[in-house]
């Protein structure tokens, strides 16, 4: 027995507002909503062009946020510039290694995280894939969720500057953190930048096309 078809909002000519979550017929783009004004949207524009060139600059940009200084030291016996990689490995080495694990896990694996799911939500709407479509959309919401403390990355880097302030000894931000703070932001208009909605768009696509099939 197949199982009945579950059509999306947009073929059911539904649109909801962002900002209040109000339903309303949908009358075109631009419709401002009856209850807070906002002004509502089938599809946010460009979504899939503007989520790729966000990301694409975000993981562009992560090579020299590692690559690049994050901190430099100073002292009389000399000076000294750490990455986040070398940073870790010195906080694991110093006995902190709680400090070395928070340090990895916020600036290293979860852009990476962030990258990759990205990567997948873009790529499986693109080949308008039915592939785990519930599964996707609980994707988005981790990265959405992840968005929330994106800017942890840039705070424990604060947070390593602050921890050698030692006396006699200068402490100055390398430009590592200007590219880390660049691909924070950017990965966090990325997610903002992609339409969830995409998704089920494209299953729908998809799930009408096989029926097609099937019928002929």
């Amino acid at each position: 027995m197949m199982a009945a078809r579950i059509h999306t909002a947009r073929e059911l000519g539904l649109l909801a507002c962002p900002a209040c979550g109000q339903l309303h017929q949908c009358k075109g783009d631009m419709q401002p909503c009856s209850r807070c004004g906002a002004h509502m949207h089938r599809r946010k524009t460009d979504s899939l062009a503007r989520t790729w060139a966000l990301l694409l600059a975000a993981m562009i940009l992560y090579i020299p946020a590692n690559m690049l200084p994050i901190m430099r030291t100073g002292s009389l016996f000399g000076s000294e510039s750490n990455t986040i990689l070398s940073g870790v490995v010195a906080l694991w080495q110093a006995g902190s290694w709680d400090l070395a694990v928070i340090v990895f896990v916020a600036s290293i694996l979860v852009p990476l995280l962030k990258f990759a799911t990205l990567l997948v939500l873009l790529v499986s709407v693109q080949r308008r894939t039915n592939w785990r479509t519930p599964g996707r959309a609980h994707l988005y919401r981790l990265v959405e969720g992840i968005g929330y403390w994106s800017m942890l990355d840039v705070f424990v880097v604060t947070l390593l500057v602050a921890l050698v302030q030692f006396p006699l000894t200068r402490v100055d931000p390398g430009p590592g953190v200007v590219y880390f703070a660049l691909v924070v932001v950017l990965t966090m208009l990325a997610s903002m930048s992609f339409d969830p909605r995409l998704i089920w768009d494209r299953a729908a696509t998809a799930a009408a096309a096989h029926k097609v099939e099937d019928d002929d």
